[in-house]
């Protein structure tokens, strides 16, 4: 396959870090397709580790992406494994693209499984807590993973950007409609002075969604209040010509699930690499989908939520926030496995459960909020 090779400014930034990542080749419909990967040193096998895919834009390749969004320093000090894919060449174009103009049978979303599925088995991966971001077409691709890769992905972030329009991705594309099944994470860092056709602040009828479409949209799907709360970020370089306003949509319960980092005066960029410098939009990926699970925001459920059915049995845990020790009263029949996992994806204690009544040692553990794991279930436990 060849490849086009962009020439940009972060030429440079790529050789610095290039040797960290490794680059691995998997043949999917009838192509020989390559990602790089990286695996921070503190993965030693004996752990789950979160996994957050990074796409670059239309017509770039894996190490543009890299450069202007390198995840190998948070990577390390989160635990987490970061992917970088290569699109396919378009042979309407001949441009590495995630989305082929139509008419064309090819579709990247399965590629994506394939990935999770093939690291799966090279390491132990969390699969509650895949994770989705990219730029530009590429963060049009991370959409269309939100809503037709769903039962995988938990949480993504767009970058400078747009979603399609249903009728638009049937119709032209014939990929049906979007169809999330879970509560999902939505970040979306939009530049309002962004002239890019898949990326204006207003949308493009009929062709892709404004941001408020968006927002809108994804506030309904998680039973946000459709009102956002808004803050303005500090003005940390009055010189790049921008400003940025946190909008926050979220439940009844205060649980977020939406956000929009809106750049006013802001264009097609990477906030943090090119453009606007008040925000780091790598840090920013990372802090708000590492909140997110397959079952929605990790740190805003309660066993005392739990009732019984034929999936999972009721639960009580008490007391909450605990000390020293907690105990848990179940209906299980036999024992169950459990895990104490820190906000950074660290397992602390793991051990099982008996049925009936039990109990875990938790004075080993300082005061914060963690993660208790049980079978596939995840639930905030605060510690004094």
């Amino acid at each position: 396959m060849k490849y086009l090779i962009l020439f940009n400014f972060f030429f440079y930034s790529t050789l610095i870090h290039a040797q960290s990542y490794n680059l691995q080749s998997l043949f999917y419909d009838g192509l020989s397709r390559q990602y790089k990967i990286f695996v921070p040193n503190s993965y030693d096998g004996s752990s789950h580790f979160p996994l957050i895919f990074s796409f670059h834009g239309g017509g770039d390749t894996i190490d543009g992406m890299i450069a202007m969004n390198d995840f190998s320093t948070l990577a390390e000090s989160e635990n987490f494994i970061a992917v970088y894919p290569q699109a396919a060449v378009d042979p309407l174009d001949g441009s590495n693209a995630w989305i082929h103009k139509a008419p064309t049978s090819h579709d990247d979303i399965f590629f994506i499984e394939a990935i999770i599925d093939n690291l799966s088995s090279e390491f132990l991966i969390d699969n509650d807590r895949v994770y989705a971001c990219g730029y530009s077409e590429g963060g049009i691709f991370s959409y269309e993973l939100a809503c037709r890769l769903n039962d995988r992905i938990a949480a993504i972030t767009s970058v400078s950007g747009s979603m399609l329009v249903d009728s638009f991705r049937d119709s032209y594309y014939g990929l049906g409609f979007c169809s999330p099944t879970h509560p999902t994470g939505i970040l979306l860092i939009p530049g309002t002075n962004d002239f890019s056709p898949h990326a204006l602040y207003n949308g493009l009828q009929p062709y892709y969604m404004s941001v408020e479409e968006t927002t809108s949209y994804w506030a309904g799907h998680n039973n946000c209040d459709l009102e956002a709360s808004v803050s303005t970020l500090p003005d940390a370089n009055p010189s790049d010509g921008s400003t940025v306003e946190r909008y926050t949509w979220s439940t009844t319960s205060g649980c977020t699930y939406v956000e929009e980092l809106k750049v006013i005066g802001g264009g097609h960029e990477w906030p943090g690499a090119f453009g606007n410098m008040d925000i780091d939009a790598t840090e920013e990926i990372w802090n708000f989908v590492s909140n997110y699970d397959l079952n929605g925001i990790i740190d805003c459920s309660n066993l005392s939520d739990l009732t019984n059915d034929e999936v999972y049995p009721k639960i009580i845990f008490y007391p909450n926030p605990a000390n020293d020790k907690i105990t848990l009263d179940s209906s299980f029949l036999v024992q169950e496995d459990y895990e104490i996992i820190s906000l950074d994806g660290k397992i602390l204690i793991r051990g099982k459960l008996e049925p009936g009544r039990s109990q875990i040692e938790v004075s080993s553990l300082s005061g914060s909020i963690y993660i208790l794991k049980i079978k596939n279930k995840h639930y905030r436990l605060l510690l004094n």
